[in-house]
């Protein structure tokens, strides 16, 4: 992934930390009671895991890529939920970033101070993230072991840095937490154009000057928990605002923010000598599409190449990670990381005389889209854009298993930004539809007249459900697979289960289950066997009953779901009886289960279909989609009731 810059993670990172000594002489003068667990107001403990007593942020830039940092804060834990208060993190760059001073102090229930850690106690470590094989970040961290509750964490830190992309952004309130008082303070020169945004928040600053720097301040007080809501992105709830000057300088680049047109002419400065092939490679390029004859078939040919040939990496070195590696690095070791790959991608292409672009993106599910009113930088990914005519393509170029012109749910419904040789443009990846995320399955049950079973299941599947199965679970053991895949289809338990892989072409992937039962039936009584029509539940989520949702729900993506089930009746049994055929639908979308018993092949066949048109649920149909749930819940508990012949 591309590396989130290390400006932002200065300021977004859990800080927890230190502070110059005028500021420390400044802050001396707090209430006492700040320190004291009992002093929290019941209004703001209630619901809480902790509650921030005070905490002043500082911001001070003098320049483009000039500012400093100073946070002194009191934050009080109250259970075991909150610990991560307790750890003093501090990213930063030895060459553009200085950790000047640090300090942790802890507090026991009553105030008294029961530990101390400064600079020296913080272990100096290289921030390798699991992910980057090679880094050129930093990070200083100690971590407090927290023997009881309540304890309060008094921190400060001041950093300096040369080199900024962006201001990021206050976090006002972090999940499950309470405020008691909170200070943010930006002084700023006027030359560098700040400005800042809110984001799900009303508050606005205090503005002065200050010698030669404007200054905003934002102040909040008795700030009660809000209860998180589930499937409820942060970035759509959490009270924030965003910060960035158009002028910047990062890693020793000047750059203008001003526009993303502008952004945009900086990164392609950055890219300018990288899409390099040499003649030899770029001829033998040529000459492997020479017989394809349209671009579009080379260019899915050169992304299929690169698939098979090439591996993901993540390198974050270089202009503070956004600086791709050369095509030509890439074509002789065979990886490179999101950028690498991308630019290596468009290089290929651009041997094939097929013009392409370097798109920066934000990366995650259901993740933030880029704001076009408010140039920044939000970024975390590259992925690739080909204009064809009345066609444009998107290339995933980390995935070796990622289907030719597919995204997926890391990167779709996003904006990008794509780097022209005009500089910056946001444009919209595709959003995609039911149909792009489809499974569909086949199962044929045979039943023995003891109440057991044996079972074939057959699933087909593409989009987010493909990704599961060719990207996902082959990572983990087989023991691990058989373990998700009962509770996640709510399989009933059998007595053997043997999971096997089978095709992947076209974007569609192929999975077969074979499994036995000793007991199928759910009950028997007399003659009668009571059965659940299905080995599995084509959808088996439920949401609870809220009284008034605040925030619009979301799904991972729209999806089509189908499973035919044929249930072969043992010799000598018919079916009494079977479920009624149901047809439910919600604003959003529709579940549907028919039935029917073929008396001449003494087999009961299901079609059950779920259908998701929208993957965002507004808060206002919530409570439709809940109950709509229930009652699928409630179709799917019908069941298949056989007896002996007479």
């Amino acid at each position: 992934m591309l590396n989130k810059k290390l400006s932002c993670l200065l300021i977004a990172a859990v800080m927890v930390v230190c502070g110059n000594t005028a500021v420390w002489a400044q802050d001396k003068n707090l209430p006492k009671d700040l320190y004291v667990a009992s002093s929290i107001p019941d209004s703001l403990k209630q619901d809480a895991h902790k509650v921030i007593r005070y905490s002043l942020h500082e911001m001070k830039v003098s320049g483009p890529g000039k500012l400093v940092e100073k946070e002194h804060s009191i934050i009080t834990i109250l259970d075991e939920k909150a610990d991560d208060a307790a750890t003093l993190y501090l990213p930063y760059d030895r060459k553009y970033s200085s950790v000047n001073s640090a300090q942790m102090l802890v507090y026991d229930a009553q105030g008294k101070l029961i530990k101390k850690y400064g600079k020296g106690d913080m272990y100096d470590r290289s921030a390798a993230d699991g992910f980057s094989v090679i880094t050129d970040s930093r990070f200083m961290v100690v971590q407090h072991s927290v023997a009881s509750y309540p304890i309060t964490i008094e921190t400060y830190y001041e950093m300096n840095q040369n080199s900024y992309l962006d201001l990021s952004q206050w976090r006002i309130q972090p999940p499950e937490t309470a405020v008691q008082n909170a200070i943010y303070k930006v002084s700023v020169v006027p030359g560098v154009h700040f400005r800042y945004k809110n984001k799900n928040t009303t508050i606005k600053p205090f503005k002065e000057t200050e010698g030669q720097y404007e200054v905003y301040t934002w102040q909040v007080k008795n700030l009660k928990t809000v209860e998180p809501e589930d499937e409820a992105p942060a970035w759509t709830v959490a009270p924030r605002i965003v910060f960035a000057a158009d002028k910047f300088e990062y890693f020793g680049m000047e750059g203008d923010f001003s526009s993303w047109q502008n952004f945009g002419k900086w990164q392609s400065v950055l890219n300018t000598d990288v899409c390099n092939l040499s003649p030899q490679r770029t001829e033998e390029v040529k000459q492997l599409t020479a017989n394809l004859k349209t671009d579009q078939e080379k260019a899915r040919f050169l992304y299929n190449y690169m698939q098979k040939n090439m591996r993901y990496v993540s390198i974050q070195l270089g202009v503070g990670g956004l600086k791709p590696f050369p095509a030509s690095f890439v074509d002789q070791k065979k990886y490179g990381d999101c950028k690498a790959l991308s630019n290596y991608m468009k290089a290929l292409l651009q041997a094939a005389g097929i013009r392409s672009h370097y798109a920066i993106i934000n990366g995650g599910t259901n993740g933030e889209p880029a704001d076009v009113d408010f140039p920044s930088s939000p970024f975390n990914h590259v992925i690739l854009c080909i204009p064809f005519k009345n066609d444009t393509t998107w290339l995933e170029c980390t995935s070796n298993t990622t289907a030719y012109g597919k995204l997926g749910a890391f990167t779709e419904n996003r904006r990008a930004l794509i780097v022209t040789e005009d500089g910056g443009k946001l444009v919209n990846t595709p959003k995609s539809i039911g149909a792009d995320n489809q499974f569909n399955s086949l199962v044929q049950v045979k039943l023995d007249a003891d109440g057991g079973a044996t079972a074939k299941v057959k699933i087909l599947s593409t989009g987010g459900y493909r990704d599961l199965y060719v990207d996902q679970l082959p990572t983990v053991s087989q023991d691990k697979q058989k373990e998700y895949l009962l509770r996640s289809l709510n399989f009933k338990q059998p007595s053997f289960f043997d999971f096997k892989e089978a095709a992947d072409s076209a974007g569609i992937k192929e999975v077969n289950f074979d499994l036995e039962y000793d007991v199928f039936a759910e009950v028997s009584a007399g003659s009668k066997k009571f059965y659940r029509p299905r080995v599995f539940d084509l959808w088996r989520m439920t949401v609870p009953v809220v009284e008034k949702r605040r925030s619009d729900f979301y799904f991972e993506h729209p999806m089509q779901k189908t499973c035919i089930t044929v249930i072969s009746l043992p010799e000598g049994f018919e079916a009494e009886s079977v479920p009624e055929n149901v047809m439910l639908k919600f604003s959003y979308g529709t579940y549907e289960a028919n039935y029917k018993y073929d008396n001449a092949k003494n087999e009961v066949v299901s079609t059950v279909k779920f259908n998701l048109n929208n993957h965002v649920i507004p808060a206002a149909k919530y409570t439709e989609m809940q109950q709509y749930m229930d009652k699928i819940t409630s179709a799917q508990n019908k069941k298949l009731i056989i007896h002996k012949k007479a």
